[in-house]
């Protein structure tokens, strides 16, 4: 079996919406077969539970780093969630790291589940961390909750990275300060990307940490034209409005675009009532029809063409200054040609990473 020798590029398993998780175990046999450094694994509460993914991934596997990207910590137990990770690090052998995310205030809503805050997050990291090192927590009273007693085992000396999802300003410089590595977003501007990634560092620094400290991974959707029209539609202009859907506000404005667009968008007859996310039930002339709803511009924060073109994008991302390249939408088999034309123009520098993905260069 071929060694991971692209540390710095990494693919999501079954990526986007999947009713087939075994398809999973073939994609990561894949992904290190092609020498992806890391597999990321999201969660939705369907068919993709993430401490499932993430076992399966690491059964099939020898030398990939795995991450959840992300889960979210009011959904388990902090205990629940302490022993995920530690067994995941001790059956991937430390290839794996621990992401957690914001998630959806509406869903937790209907979930009946406390929304997510940078409070908890920092209070739950802290508290897994304790527990990792062989501590108990005792009489815990914080923004995670109130816990007795919590405690894993006292020999216990786990070094596990813990990831976090980040978007806009503000939580990205909290990731740079607490967080080994950060998973930004897709259709990120090539501008926004070198921004996100200049307040994770600033994070960083002003919690008086290396600011290189924290392995920094861009997510570009990555679709080239050797696939056919409708699968490129959905990967893109499917994925695009789904996002639009859901947190259009929020992408909009880290990326400086227009929110009138977006209001467009919205109010179109087809958009405002669609009974679903586009990039799951949306038909190819459902599909067709947003395309011109969004401006090419915004579909151009993306890897899209040759699979030469795509290359060259990835390679953008790296001078936008991102320590790793997440290639979305596409399953390790369809990013096959994108591979091979990276490495005829594979920057330097990249040889020894860690195979952990929240793991910087030591």
């Amino acid at each position: 079996m071929q060694s991971a020798d692209l540390p710095e590029l990494g693919c999501y398993g079954l990526a986007g919406h999947s009713g087939s998780p075994r398809d999973l175990l073939g994609e990561v046999a894949e992904a290190e077969r092609l020498g992806l450094g890391a597999v990321f694994l999201s969660e939705r509460f369907t068919t993709k539970e993430a401490a499932a993914l993430a076992g399966a991934a690491a059964a099939v596997s020898e030398r990939i780093g795995i991450a959840t990207a992300a889960t979210n910590h009011n959904t388990r137990h902090p205990l629940l969630t302490a022993t995920f990770a530690t067994t995941m690090h001790r059956l991937s052998g430390g290839r794996f790291a621990l992401g957690l995310g914001r998630g959806f205030d509406m869903l937790f809503d209907v979930m009946g589940l406390p929304r997510v805050t940078t409070a908890q997050l920092d209070d739950v990291i802290g508290i897994l961390r304790r527990l990792w090192r062989g501590e108990a927590v005792a009489g815990h009273d914080g923004p995670a909750g109130t816990f007795p007693y919590l405690s894993q085992d006292p020999s216990f000396d786990e070094d596990i990275p813990v990831i976090l999802t980040a978007m806009g300003e503000r939580t990205l410089e909290f990731a740079g300060r607490v967080a080994d590595g950060v998973v930004l977003h897709t259709f990120f501007t090539d501008e926004t990307l070198a921004k996100a990634v200049a307040a994770v560092r600033r994070g960083a620094g002003e919690a008086g940490r290396d600011p290189a400290s924290v392995r920094v991974w861009s997510v570009l959707a990555t679709v080239g034209d050797h696939l056919d029209e409708e699968a490129r539609l959905r990967k893109l202009v499917g994925r695009l409005a789904t996002y639009l859907q859901g947190y259009g506000d929020l992408l909009v404005r880290v990326n400086g675009w227009d929110p009138a667009v977006l209001a467009r968008f919205r109010a179109d007859d087809l958009v405002s009532g669609y009974p679903g996310a586009f990039d799951v039930i949306g038909t190819p002339g459902d599909l067709r029809h947003v395309a011109g709803l969004i401006p090419d511009a915004w579909l151009a924060a993306s890897a899209t063409g040759s699979p030469e073109r795509c290359a060259a994008r990835v390679v953008d991302q790296f001078d936008a200054g991102a320590d790793g390249v997440i290639l979305h939408g596409a399953t390790p088999a369809e990013l096959a040609p994108v591979l091979d034309a990276y490495r005829r123009v594979r920057p330097d520098g990249f040889d020894g990473l860690p195979r952990n993905p929240g793991r910087a260069r030591p």
